[in-house]
């Protein structure tokens, strides 16, 4: 069932559910946060409008740079910019940005704890036809490891928006993880958000749950399918949607996983060292229990559209499904 608490868009469920892309979200609210705060700034690597930054520069041509292909210094730019009291945001590919340029983010921004912002865009395997040059399935873990870096993934382009105004407003370095093709909209303008809060949007009507299933990003909708399907089947399973990877809410995680007994990680993203490998280390350290991972196996991403890859890497409702009940057997 549903959380009501959590205020999400009735139609969640529906085939003509309202879609957008995530990475839309980004565009918008730095656009609402460059009209809040003076201070905030946007730069760019050649990708303006792939990266939705385009909204800030024709409101803000002024407090707009466009650095060119040049990812070290977007960040070395963005750096010294912090350190004369602006608010910095940049945006290119994920594969790029913190892909290229990791050695500077980690350098200059985190070492230096500048408050940059850092916007990822086209990351997952869902970038579709563009191939694995340009799939970003890494980058949670090369950010997540930065000391003092925050990083968000949003489920949808609503939170992507709530989370670039967040973003704004803290003083460290902030990753955001942005998807490039439109994916339904989950939440609502009246769904609570908060930077290093997880939130509960699926738990079983009656019973104590079989299985926690934590998803972050795009796949949040994949994993709310799967809860429902296992619903279906009386299977209850909580669906935690973990949009803040770093620092991770070590509480609500542990509850979850706790009420259940078992737990499901699911990502779009190696899963070496992304998501589910944060919460295992947590669970490790204070809850051992069986955890099943749904995410990309140490492989490249390729060419295909979203949906076919997504189904051929293992990240489907119907994977998520198989992973809970594989889980749930290893528990008994």
């Amino acid at each position: 069932m549903i959380s009501r608490s959590q205020k999400l868009n009735p139609k969640v469920f529906d085939a003509d559910v309202e879609q957008a892309p995530i990475r839309r979200g980004f565009g918008e609210g730095l656009l609402a946060a460059g009209e809040a705060d003076p201070r905030i700034v946007g730069l760019c690597a050649d990708l303006t409008e792939s990266t939705q930054m385009h909204l800030f520069k024709a409101k803000f041509p002024e407090r707009f740079v466009e650095i060119g292909v040049a990812e070290q210094n977007l960040v070395t730019v963005a750096s010294g910019m912090a350190a004369m009291g602006k608010i910095p945001f940049i945006s290119s590919y994920g594969v790029f940005s913190p892909g290229r340029n990791w050695e500077q983010v980690r350098t200059t921004v985190c070492y230096n704890n500048r408050p940059v912002k850092i916007a990822g865009s086209h990351t997952g395997v869902s970038v579709g036809p563009d191939g694995g040059s340009h799939q970003a399935i890494e980058d949670i873990a090369i950010t997540r490891v930065l000391p003092r870096m925050v990083v968000i993934s949003p489920c949808d382009s609503i939170e992507a928006r709530k989370a670039t105004l967040a973003a704004a407003r803290t003083s460290t370095p902030v990753y955001i993880r942005l998807a490039r093709e439109k994916t339904p909209i989950i939440t609502t303008e009246d769904s609570p958000f908060e930077i290093g809060k997880a939130r509960i949007y699926f738990e079983p009507i009656a019973a104590a749950p079989d299985v926690a299933i934590i998803a972050t990003g795009a796949l949040v909708h994949k994993a709310l399918l799967a809860a429902r399907e296992l619903e279906h089947e009386k299977i209850g399973a909580l669906v935690v949607n973990l949009s803040t990877i770093k620092p991770l809410d070590a509480d609500t995680i542990l509850r979850a996983a706790k009420q259940a007994g078992a737990v499901v990680t699911v990502e779009e993203h190696q899963i070496a060292g992304g998501m589910g490998s944060a919460v295992a280390e947590l669970l490790a350290a204070n809850a051992p229990m069986p955890v099943e991972f749904v995410g990309v196996r140490d492989r490249f991403g390729q060419s295909g559209t979203p949906e076919e890859l997504i189904e051929y890497y293992g990240m489907g409702a119907s994977h998520i499904k198989a992973a809970a009940l594989r889980v749930i057997k290893r528990k008994k």
